[in-house]
C-alpha cells in the first residue's frame, strides 16, 4: 500500500523523544517544574519563584504564554520544506535586545496563557496540518512548560521532530533535560563580545555562555543533516550581522570552525533593521550596509565554514 505521507511530500521522521518514552519525559518535566520555585531555568539564574506568578525578566509564571502558532514557510529551507515549520511563538524572553524585531511579543509578553493540555493540543494541531516539525520560538524560559505539554502530546500521537529556536542564552542544566528530546537546535550566536552583549541585550557573559551552549547542543545532535528535503536532526546556528561589525562575525565563525565543527550550518543573516529602541544606540540606529554583510560572509568563509550562508 502506498504511503500517503510520502506521496504528499511530507517526511516521516522518528522524533528523538519517541525512543525515550513517556515516563522519562514526564520525570524530566516534573524536575523542571519543581525548579520554577527558585528558577535557574536559563542563564540569568534569577532564582525567583515563578510558581507564585509571573516573575523575573521573562515575566512568565507556571504556564507559558503563547502569542501565536502556525505553519511557517519563512524559516530556513531545511526546516520549512513544502509544508511549513510548525511554529509556536512564546511570549516573553530572557534577553532584552534593544533592537528586537519581535519586541511586542518578547518584551510586551503578549498572547494567551496556555495550560499544558492546551500547548499539547497546539502541537498536535500543527502536526495535523502537515508541518514537518514543531518549532519552539524563544523557549529558554518555558522548558518546564514544554516538557509537561510534551508528556501529554506523545500519548496522543505527536511524532514530529522538535526544533529549539533560541536566543542562545540557555542554561546547561536545561539543555541536558532536553537531551534526547530536541532533534534540531537552532540557537542564535549574537555576539563575540560580552560587553556589547550586556549593553545591547542586557545580559552578562553572553559570548562565554553561548559558546558553552553551542558545544553542548552539538554534542547532543551533531551537524545538521537532511532527510528527504528537510532536516531531521542537528545544529543550525543563526547569526544576525550588525552595523560596523558589532556582532563579531569573524570571532564567532572561528570558534564554530575550531571548537564545534567546520560543517556547522551557519545562517549569516542580513535582515538587520533598526527596531524598538535601536535609535538610541548608534550605530544600531541605521540599517546594515550591503558591504558590511558581504564582509561578514567573507569572514565565515575565511574561518573555514561552508554551509548555510548565501552567495554574495
Amino acid at each position: 500500500m502506498a504511503d500517503p505521507e510520502r506521496e504528499s511530500g511530507r517526511t516521516k521522521v522518528q522524533a528523538a523523544y519517541l525512543a525515550l518514552g513517556v515516563e522519562e519525559i514526564r520525570s524530566r518535566a516534573q524536575r523542571a517544574l519543581a525548579n520554577l520555585a527558585r528558577c535557574t531555568g536559563c542563564a540569568r539564574v534569577c532564582r525567583v519563584d515563578r510558581l507564585a506568578g509571573p516573575a523575573g525578566p521573562c515575566q512568565t509564571g507556571r504556564y507559558a504564554r503563547v502569542s501565536t502558532y502556525f505553519p511557517h514557510f519563512g524559516e530556513e529551507p531545511p526546516l520549512s520544506g513544502k509544508h511549513g515549520s510548525g511554529t509556536v511563538f512564546f511570549g516573553g524572553c530572557n534577553l532584552g535586545c534593544v533592537f528586537c524585531q519581535n519586541h511586542e511579543i518578547s518584551h510586551g509578553n503578549t498572547g494567551i496563557l496556555a495550560s499544558d493540555a492546551e500547548l499539547a493540543a497546539m502541537m498536535l494541531e500543527l502536526q495535523a496540518l502537515g508541518c514537518h516539525n514543531i518549532n519552539l520560538v524563544s523557549p529558554s524560559h518555558v522548558v518546564p512548560q514544554f516538557l509537561a505539554a510534551l508528556a501529554l502530546a506523545v500519548p496522543a500521537g505527536l511524532r514530529l521532530p522538535i526544533v529549539y529556536n533560541t536566543g542562545g542564552y540557555d542554561s546547561l542544566a536545561a539543555l541536558r533535560l532536553l537531551d534526547g528530546i530536541v532533534d534540531i537546535y537552532m540557537p542564535d550566536a549574537k555576539y563575540d563580545d560580552d560587553s556589547l552583549a550586556e549593553r545591547f541585550s542586557g545580559v552578562p557573559h553572553y559570548a562565554r555562555i553561548n559558546r558553552l551552549c553551542l558545544k553542548e547542543m552539538h554534542r547532543q545532535v551533531g551537524d545538521l543533516r537532511p532527510a528527504v528535503g528537510v532536516a531531521n536532526r542537528g545544529l543550525l546556528v543563526r547569526h544576525l550581522v550588525l552595523p560596523e561589525g558589532l556582532a563579531g562575525t569573524a570571532g564567532i565563525a572561528r570558534f564554530l570552525a575550531a571548537e564545534v565543527s567546520r560543517d556547522t550550518y551557519l545562517n549569516v543573516m542580513a535582515q538587520y533593521r533598526p527596531c524598538y529602541l535601536a535609535a538610541k544606540y548608534p550605530p544600531l540606529h541605521r540599517p546594515l550596509a550591503r558591504a558590511e554583510y558581504a564582509e561578514a560572509v567573507r569572514a565565515a568563509r575565511t574561518a573555514g565554514l561552508w554551509r548555510g550562508f548565501p552567495e554574495v
